[in-house]
């Protein structure tokens, strides 16, 4: 994908998708950082807890060790039956202060743990070590200095393997991703429903909007929370300039339309006075060719002005019955020639345009098929994604190839037969240009021009 493409995905997202993204990053980091607390947690919990039993079961041992003539003798049979057994994995050991084994537990005698006390002063000391074979142990050390009243020096050292504790270790590990896996799931479901909650008012201000562009609503309402008041009240006091600008431009283009028709209409009569004499008439019709030009360069300019797409408010126009008002009035006007317009749309279609707009753009181009064919017109309307193409075609003599562009320029005519001034066309070009929109000039199937007019919805 190129770097415009990816901008585009990116400014197209939805906002509440963009906050959910980054609120579900920041929940799965919390998450993790939870999740390794509470594991770092258990596993201290875990080894205390061992070293309080390990512990327990190296003051058992003390309980129940003899001095005989400076010797330890411990009993046959130990308290702790984990102690007795071979298959046990309990271990018991007491060493002297030079590191010498001086008994050790019937459940230790197939292990080969290699340990030496440590006798540091500290009472105790509790670690992991391992065997020959690799395995892991918890180890106790409890350094005794005296028993039954006489001073001596003993490590009584009690062990256990950490394979006791991995599966309550493990199914620990499994419960708490579980639980914490439902628990996330949850909360975005709870955090997604909480920006729906409160993308409401959004969601309030975009159907406000949406019923501004139709025009069937002025402005947008106060019945916003506080923090959209200031963005509704901009958006109102845009609608309102637009409006006012709007209604200035035609009070502007009435006035001067109005001082404009008296001074053209003079000239106008003065010509055709002019007219009376033969010796004038030469001078009177360049003079009345330059008023009718001065009148339809104005009426261009004033259309020009007047038929501008506004900037919030969106317009839609039903086709049919708009269509049926041009070809009632072109009909009478080319009442000889019998014309048949086909109309290739649904009855319902409607066009994103003013209906100023609309008739003027099509009042230019169905006069030009009106005024060049034979008998037949066809008007219709496609669509592709958002795009609307309207088409006007005729089965007149058609534009050469070579002449399409000219005729699209302002001014230009090929029709030199009839009157007028070439500005119909630019008229509508400029429309269309003013809704963001495009028009060609092709062949038509039906052995004519096509004009192809394409429009955003």
């Amino acid at each position: 994908m190129s770097r415009p493409s990816v901008l585009n995905a990116r400014r197209s997202t939805s906002l509440r998708v963009r906050l959910m993204f980054f609120t579900a990053v920041l929940a799965v980091l919390f998450m993790l950082a939870l999740l390794a607390a509470v594991r770092g947690a258990f596993l201290i919990a875990l080894e205390q807890s061992v070293e309080k039993r390990l512990a327990s079961e190296a003051n058992a041992l003390i309980s129940v060790a003899r001095l005989d003539d400076g010797r330890l003798s411990m009993p046959e049979k130990l308290p702790d039956e984990k102690l007795n057994t071979l298959e046990a994995k309990l271990l018991g050991f007491i060493y002297d202060r030079e590191g010498n084994l001086v008994w050790q537990s019937r459940s230790s005698l197939d292990e080969s743990v290699e340990y030496r006390p440590q006798f540091n002063g500290q009472g105790h000391v509790f670690e992991q070590g391992r065997d020959d074979a690799g395995n892991a142990f918890f180890i106790y050390d409890l350094e005794r200095t005296q028993l039954q009243g006489q001073e001596v020096e003993f490590s009584v050292v009690t062990m256990q393997p950490a394979s006791d504790y991995e599966a309550m270790y493990t199914g620990f590990i499994e419960q708490l991703y579980l639980w914490l896996g439902v628990t996330l799931l949850v909360l975005l479901g709870l955090l997604w429903f909480g920006l729906t909650l409160g993308f409401r008012s959004l969601r309030g201000v975009s159907v406000e909007l949406d019923a501004v562009e139709a025009g069937t609503r002025a402005s947008l309402s106060e019945h916003h929370p506080r923090e959209l008041l200031r963005l509704t009240g901009s958006l109102n006091r845009l609608l309102e300039s637009e409006r006012q600008q709007r209604e200035r431009y035609r009070h502007s283009l009435d006035d001067l339309a109005h001082s404009l028709k008296t001074p053209l209409a003079v000239l106008q009569s003065v010509a055709e006075v002019i007219a009376t004499e033969p010796h004038n008439r030469e001078q009177a019709l360049v003079l009345q060719q330059q008023i009718e030009r001065m009148s339809q360069q104005i009426g261009y300019q004033l259309q020009r002005a007047s038929l501008r797409k506004s900037g919030l408010v969106r317009h839609s126009v039903r086709l049919g019955p708009l269509l049926d008002t041009l070809c009632a009035a072109l009909d009478k006007v080319y009442r000889d020639k019998q014309v048949s317009v086909q109309r290739d749309f649904a009855a319902e279609q409607h066009l994103p345009m003013e209906r100023g707009a609309l008739l003027e753009l099509l009042g230019n181009l169905l006069e030009n098929s009106y005024r060049l064919c034979l008998g037949r017109i066809r008007v219709s309307v496609t669509r592709q994604g958002r795009v609307l193409e309207i088409r006007v075609e005729d089965d007149g003599p058609g534009v050469p190839v070579d002449q399409r562009e000219r005729i699209l320029r302002r001014g230009e005519r090929l029709d030199a037969q009839h009157p007028g001034q070439g500005i119909g066309t630019a008229v509508v070009k400029d429309i269309i240009e003013s809704y963001g929109g495009e028009l060609l000039l092709e062949d038509s199937a039906l052995g004519g021009a096509c004009f192809r007019v394409r429009l955003k919805d």
